[in-house]
């Protein structure tokens, strides 16, 4: 029985890890940057080849002196590290949220949607912008066989 909670914590505490590094900046960052992975990763293996050059030194403090290979080693790890460093430390390309975009979007569609939709909207917007119609009486001036049937004032008659 011991056993089985003891599993059960192991993965509530793995889980609650994963978690934890899932939304960790850093760990992201390393996830997303190769370059930044690379670098780590030159750091650690010129690391690791300068720890087992030192290690096979009779003298490691001599070695570390003396032996420019080592110091080499050294040196590329240390300008790995502090390339990774730098990189870690700078700024990490924002992700733009697309909050406002899409709202304008939303909005221009939904405009459009509306006008198209609705006439009475669509003359208020043409009103608004081109200003209220004139309206006019049409009055035909034909008389119907073709021919414009224009009126003369009548003339004043002569008081003489």
């Amino acid at each position: 029985m011991a056993a089985k909670e003891t599993a059960q914590h192991g993965a509530q505490t793995g889980e609650a890890l994963f978690n934890a590094l899932k939304e960790n900046p850093y760990v992201q960052r390393i996830i997303e940057d190769e370059d930044l992975r690379d670098q780590v990763r030159d750091a650690i293996e010129n690391s690791r080849s300068a720890y087992k050059r030192a290690s096979k030194a009779k003298r490691p403090g001599k070695a570390l002196i003396n032996d420019a290979k080592l110091q080499k080693e050294i040196r590329a790890a240390f300008e790995a590290a502090r390339d990774a460093q730098a990189s870690l430390r700078s700024a990490p390309a924002v992700k733009r949220r697309r909050g406002r975009g899409r709202l304008l979007l939303v909005a221009v569609v939904g405009t459009g949607i509306a006008l198209v939709a609705s006439s009475g909207l669509r003359d208020k917007v043409l009103d608004l912008l081109f200003g209220p119609e004139e309206t006019f009486d049409y009055v035909p001036t034909s008389n119907g066989n073709g021919t414009g049937a224009t009126t003369a004032p009548a003339a004043a008659p002569n008081a003489s």
